[in-house]
């Protein structure tokens, strides 16, 4: 029996999002317009996936990418039982393509209770990629940091969203390599919660349920699940690293627009090993893709076909092992993107000079770095 995969992504920004597969759509239907015709489409098949070989073994995948019809405001407004019937309903389309492993993507991973109900209704094993994901999202912090000149040993860390599934874990993984921590977060019991799971290793750990208390963080890793960005150019010093793993994104355009001094990533690119054709622009370069998205066909290369990422709660060793498990059959971190643009090593030098020239106060007011500006 072969190797096979599904994947199941959404609209993120309707417009933008559909027009990549229904140009026409996105020109002349607004964004309401789709939020609200999105409730009775049903699930669209996207394209076929080929080409994903293992390094290990040899082995090659064949996957599918399928659509949740549904935004993300869409899946807000519902009733969670609506949304549960139309993910099952992508993965009954699955099923029928052949697929032996099924992924949630972007906010279907974190409707309701994270997979649970989901996997719980197919036949086949579900995961939502969190445990690569916070994998791949904490070794881009580490590259980002270094490539910014700063010292993990010697920095203050802030995780936004630290009570999440994602969150949580990469806070107690930071919490082992930084000195100061910093968790925000909206509620303040399950801050503490987290807080105890991140004391007695290096760290120094305080909470906050405002995210103006990200400020005086030299890395920040944000991983909420709010609908709307949340960081906005005056939360960042001169010099922060901030990696946005989530989606929708967390950290506002006009960061982008107005902070040349800082460094904004992604939750990095992974690479695919083998030569991947995703038959479907998504927006990555081609041969990369999302964390989740890897841990999806790393599972299936592995013959693991059993739910994996599911739930409000992934251990560590979770992380530890697919971590090791992806990296055997060859995937790995590749490169940043910043508002959907590779970011290059010039970049990264012209960010650290003008953090550099902002803390002597040379000049006190960012410009734009053009190549990296979200509108192009």
């Amino acid at each position: 029996m072969n190797d096979t995969f599904a994947f199941i992504i959404h609209p993120i920004d309707p417009k933008a999002d559909v027009a990549r597969k229904y140009p026409l759509l996105g020109k002349i239907l607004t964004e309401g317009q789709i939020n609200f015709f999105s409730r009775f489409f049903p699930p669209v098949y996207i394209s076929e996936i080929t080409g994903v070989r293992s390094q290990a073994t040899g082995n090659e995948l064949t996957g599918w990418f399928i659509a949740c019809p549904f935004t993300p405001k869409t899946m807000l407004k519902l009733p969670v039982e609506a949304v549960y019937r139309k993910i099952v309903a992508c993965g009954g389309l699955a099923d029928k393509l052949g697929a032996r492993m099924l992924g949630l993507g972007a906010y279907t991973s974190v409707v309701g209770d994270g997979g649970v109900t989901i996997a719980e209704r197919l036949a086949m094993p579900v995961t939502t990629g969190d445990a690569y994901t916070v994998y791949i999202a904490v070794a881009a912090v580490r590259e980002a940091a270094r490539r910014m000149g700063i010292s993990m040993a010697g920095a203050s860390a802030a995780v936004v969203g630290a009570t999440g599934a994602i969150g949580s874990v990469c806070a107690q993984v930071l919490a082992r390599e930084v000195p100061d921590l910093i968790l925000i977060g909206r509620r303040e019991d399950r801050l503490a919660s987290v807080g105890e799971q991140c004391a007695g290793h290096m760290a120094r750990v305080t909470t906050s349920t405002d995210v103006a208390s990200i400020y005086r963080a030299d890395l920040i890793l944000t991983v909420t699940s709010e609908p709307a960005a949340i960081i906005q150019p005056e939360h960042l010093k001169p010099g922060a690293v901030v990696c946005d793993v989530a989606r929708p994104r967390d950290v506002s355009h006009r960061v982008a627009e107005v902070r040349d001094d800082v460094l904004v990533i992604e939750g990095g690119m992974v690479e695919v090993p083998g030569p991947v054709d995703f038959g479907f622009n998504f927006g990555f370069p081609p041969g990369k893709a999302y964390a989740c998205m890897a841990e999806t066909m790393a599972l299936a290369l592995e013959g693991r076909y059993e739910d994996y990422s599911v739930g409000k709660q992934i251990a560590l060793e979770q992380v530890e092992e697919i971590g090791a498990l992806a990296t055997r059959h060859g995937f790995r971190l590749s490169g940043f993107r910043s508002f959907e643009r590779a970011v290059t090593d010039e970049q990264i030098d012209a960010i650290r000079q003008r953090a550099a020239e902002v803390r002597r106060g040379r000049r006190g007011v960012a410009t734009t770095i053009p190549a990296i500006h979200p509108r192009g």
